[in-house]
């Protein structure tokens, strides 16, 4: 082929990948192994691990009233943190009393000591697998965090979730947990037709259908299951008294406040730390803008999302 034929066969290559070069997605960026927390994040066929740059932080001390969960979470993240054996963990119970907040808050505790957390949302747990490949040569630990799970029938992330919990040929990696919330026991709906294929034997003995296996199978994975309960009404007092002195609203407020803050939860239809956080907020203000002004200065930056 003459020179300048195939000069102009190798421009006309170079336009056509220019314009492929256009359509594609660009290449998701490097991981910046510094940050603390990540969330994963998906273009097309592509995923990566995306820093948070603004960590939602909430201490211990800030979850009241749910001691036991507080003290079996936290030995097992010291363990997987020591290198020892851990357990996944699910988290299940009513709504707003600390679940979510009790995983920020392993975070707001232990990441001094290596330990790291991954956003992952419900529709993204078909990458799990390429998530724990990712980080398994990295030193630091890190907890999956899956937050309000539950699955319909037949989703492609509930198989995903079997398989890295337990039952794929792989191994799981030593520096991977997954730590899950919910407000199903099973994570899956639960019907009245499903109990009319348990069995019962001549000797009285009861063995579930099938599909009441196939849901129980995917809880049973996790090695803790962590229960929450709503709160009692002094429980509840006792946590809007605790917002209101961070918020930095002095005593005598504090007290007047006890009427108003069951008021508050009786409109609402709920008594949760949530909740709790929500009355405190608005009072603080009302007091600011009444002249009981919070000390110059005071800034709560407060995360409370599921406390």
């Amino acid at each position: 082929m003459p020179a300048a034929d195939l000069i102009r066969l190798v421009g006309r290559a170079e336009r056509v990948l220019a314009q492929l070069e256009a359509w594609l997605p660009p290449a998701p960026p490097p991981i910046d192994w510094t940050a603390h927390a990540f969330r994963w994040r998906r273009r097309g066929n592509q995923g990566w691990l995306e820093p948070v740059q603004h960590i939602a932080r909430i201490e211990l001390d800030d979850l009241q009233h749910i001691d036991r969960q507080k003290e079996i979470i936290d030995r097992n993240t010291r363990q997987f943190l020591a290198g020892r054996p851990a357990n996944n963990v699910l988290m299940t119970g009513a709504r707003g009393t600390g679940k979510s907040s009790l995983v920020k808050a392993m975070l707001a505790a232990h990441a001094p000591a290596g330990l790291r957390l991954i956003e992952v949302d419900k529709g993204d747990l078909s990458d799990l697998q390429e998530i724990v490949d990712q980080v398994a040569p990295r030193p630091e630990r890190f907890v999956v965090f899956c937050d309000d799970l539950s699955f319909e029938e037949g989703e492609a992330g509930y198989k995903a979730l079997k398989s890295v919990l337990d039952g794929s040929i792989a191994a799981s990696t030593d520096n991977v947990l997954i730590y899950a919330t919910s407000n199903r026991r099973h994570l899956m709906p639960e019907y009245m037709s499903e109990n009319l294929s348990t069995k019962h034997q001549t000797d009285g003995e009861i063995h579930p259908g099938e599909t009441v296996e196939e849901k129980i199978s995917l809880s049973e994975r996790f090695g803790l299951w962590l229960s929450f309960y709503p709160f009692k009404q002094d429980d509840y007092l006792d946590i809007v008294e605790h917002w209101l002195r961070d918020l930095g609203v002095p005593d005598a407020s504090i007290s007047a406040a006890r009427h108003a803050a069951l008021q508050w939860t009786i409109e609402r239809g709920s008594r949760s730390g949530r909740v709790a956080w929500q009355f405190a907020k608005d009072w603080a203000a009302r007091q600011a803008a009444a002249g009981d002004a919070l000390p110059a200065g005071h800034v709560t930056v407060n995360p409370v999302a599921d406390y």
